[in-house]
């Protein structure tokens, strides 16, 4: 087998290693985020999204999904990622600091019964936990998709679900 396909058989088996070791409570939380999204929105509220680079990236896919379709027909959901205006992120940059990107557009969009998703790999990086402090204000059920520990986020919001490991391709 050549170098590259034996790089790619570990890499798939170390995806395939770490899939098998979410814990029963992982599962578990993972499903009581599904059930506390349907609720919400059921209940008139919306999705909300946010990261830093890649998990930016995962915030505008997670939204669109929601808001065309995923698998099957169906009328749109609500929700939206709080990375898709560069007016309003270089606006409060600017005027606030990069520190509060979030938090702003948070303030004005985000309340009850609104879920605010969090995606950080760290669970450390300001602009995300002032976004989850301007969540809880506000009202929202907020949650963060994080990976290991779940960083200084983990104690900050309702519901964690963190992916046990620190490799940034796997969370």
């Amino acid at each position: 087998m050549t170098s590259s396909a034996e790089e790619i058989r570990r890499q798939l088996e170390e995806s395939a290693r770490l899939k098998q070791s979410f814990s029963g409570e992982l599962i578990g939380q993972i499903a009581l985020f599904a059930e506390k999204s349907a609720a919400a929105l059921r209940g008139g509220g919306k999705l909300v999204f946010f990261g830093n680079g890649g998990s930016a990236a995962d915030a505008l896919h997670l939204a669109a999904e929601l808001v065309v379709r995923l698998r099957r027909e169906r009328p749109g959901l609500a929700a939206l990622a709080l990375t898709t205006n560069p007016s309003v992120l270089t606006a409060a940059g600017n005027d606030y600091g990069f520190e509060l990107i979030f938090s702003r557009q948070i303030e004005s969009l985000v309340a009850s019964p609104d879920i605010l998703v969090a995606l950080t790999t760290s669970g450390n990086s300001l602009n995300i936990i002032r976004g989850v402090e301007a969540g809880r204000a506000r009202g929202a059920y907020v949650v963060a998709f994080t990976g290991d520990t779940g960083g200084e986020i983990a104690g900050k919001v309702d519901l964690l679900l963190n992916v046990p490991s620190r490799d940034a391709q796997r969370i």
